[in-house]
């Protein structure tokens, strides 16, 4: 069974996933780090620019956004105006829109320094299966729904569902058009949920068509779901319990849009008045700072280290002080089989995604191996993200892979580290202390100051007036100099510097 917590502050919304009491998922949304990507506006041609192709658009931005004619639908044409070999050229901004036109555009790539924000003229509204797409009338289904038998399932159901004809036309009633895509979440959906699905999608555009009509330019039609609300959206099923928010206005909101766009999630949001922080109730920033951990410990005293890198994730899996079977073979299965559960919680709990490599602790029995990668599989049916996992390589290990859907917890909550510069450790005082001798030697080669005076960290003077001060003197005699030291306390452990005096 599963329970959904959501802590509001109007700077961030936290929400946590919890099932048979134990935290499996979190996310976050911080109000000043929403981005514009799938925002709609009604905007202003401003300007038209046959030069570069493209036309700048005022949607009520600090800055005007741009427009490329890649990026204009055009009626009747495909997608973003591209055209199959052979066909006719595509169509010159300047015979697409003029200056002084309204349209309804929408933000497909965020503002970054002076540059502004990329539009599109071809809308599109995702939902929790199904992206919209209100202008077109073609069915698509994700490349990763790899069957073509299940692909020809699903496009006949959606065409029953969406009330296409034998034909493929569309029906006459308002908003009830349009073509969709699905994602790859729709690969096990039920007709239930994708008619909710395209009844949310149709019904949140229609919306958006009436605001348009009467808007002025500048205005923002649509912008995508707050987190609180796409837990509604997405998070929400049959095993869901409760929902419980702290706050009565975030509360309010949510039984108007369930109301409306979720009605089967309505009876289960509670509006939490205890005084205790909502979080508290499953110690959640205990598991949140247990998360952002390099390592996990396991119930029976063994332990995963875990290392997220630009490439890949790695988890290594060690017995530390378990010794409870009755053998070696026992003591490592076991550990192992804790290990997949604990994986398979931790991949949600940090959200992390990409290429993912275990390295279980090596299994001398063939069916050790498999009801470990059984359990393994099992532990990851729960997630909502695609995952593939292939069995144990000649090595030993387990590689797998896990759709990114959004930024890790530890790449949303740090940053690298100044002093080490996210490497994840610094050089020793004495290594340093080297460096300083080999630099001396070499500023002498080429400069005659009077002295050189070394400005390092105080752990780093404390070793060459110490187990170094030999070295030093001797480096002292041979360059013909005198060596000062001085300790500066702020910055890295790694930083020095050689002044020439």
């Amino acid at each position: 069974m599963q329970d959904i917590l959501i802590n509001w502050a109007p700077q961030e919304t936290r929400v946590a996933v919890v099932e048979n009491g134990a935290v499996q998922e979190l996310h976050l949304e911080r109000t000043l780090e929403r981005g514009l990507v799938g925002n709609i506006y009604a905007g202003r041609v401003a300007r038209v620019l046959p030069g570069m192709q493209s036309a700048f658009i005022d949607i009520g931005l600090e800055r005007a956004a741009f427009l490329h004619v890649a990026d204009v639908h055009v009626a009747g044409g495909s997608p973003r105006n591209d055209h199959a070999p052979g066909a006719a050229p595509p169509l010159p901004i300047e015979r697409l829109v003029f200056e002084g036109q309204t349209l309804t555009v929408q933000v497909i790539k965020d503002p970054i320094g002076t540059k502004g924000a990329r539009l599109s003229t071809q809308i599109s509204i995702a939902g929790r299966m199904l992206v919209f797409l209100p202008q077109d009338d073609h069915l698509g289904i994700s490349q990763k729904i790899g069957s073509h038998e299940l692909r020809d399932q699903l496009r006949t159901r959606m065409n029953e569902l969406t009330g296409k004809t034998e034909g493929g036309q569309p029906p006459a009633t308002p908003y009830a058009g349009g073509g969709f895509i699905l994602r790859t979440n729709a690969e096990d959906a039920t007709d239930v949920e994708l008619a909710d699905d395209i009844a949310y999608l149709r019904k949140t555009w229609g919306a958006i068509r009436e605001r348009s009509f009467k808007s002025p330019p500048g205005t923002l039609l649509h912008q995508d779901l707050s987190l609180v609300e796409r837990v509604l959206r997405d998070l929400v099923n049959d095993a869901t319990q409760s929902i419980r928010i702290d706050s009565l206005m975030q509360f309010e909101q949510l039984l108007a849009f369930g109301g409306e766009y979720t009605p089967g999630s309505v009876g289960k949001l509670q509006h939490y008045k205890g005084e205790r922080p909502i979080f508290d109730l499953y110690n959640i920033d205990e598991e949140i700072a247990r998360a952002l951990a390099r390592r996990v410990d396991l119930k029976s005293g063994g332990y995963l280290i875990i290392d997220q890198t630009e490439a890949l994730t790695t988890i290594d899996v060690n017995t530390g002080g378990y010794v409870g079977a009755r053998n070696f073979d026992d003591t490592i299965f076991k550990t192992n089989l804790e290990a997949a559960q604990a994986i398979a919680r931790q991949l949600r709990l940090r959200n992390l995604g990409g290429i993912i490599i275990i390295d279980f602790i090596d299994m001398a029995r063939d069916e050790h191996q498999g009801t470990v990668l059984g359990e393994l599989r099992k532990q990851l049916a729960r997630d909502r993200t695609k995952i593939t996992v292939s069995g144990f390589t000649q090595l030993g290990l387990v590689e797998m892979t896990r759709k990114r859907t959004r930024e890790s917890l530890a790449h949303m909550l740090c940053e690298p580290c100044p002093t080490c510069g996210g490497k994840g450790q610094v050089k020793t005082p004495r290594s340093v202390c080297y460096d300083i001798l080999r630099e001396i030697l070499r500023e002498a080669r080429q400069f005659d100051p009077k002295e050189f005076r070394v400005i390092a960290a105080p752990a780093v003077v404390e070793m060459l007036l110490d187990e170094e001060s030999q070295h030093l003197a001797g480096l002292s005699d041979f360059i013909g100099k005198p060596i000062s030291l001085q300790a500066e306390a702020a910055g890295s452990p790694e930083a020095y510097d050689i002044v020439l005096m």
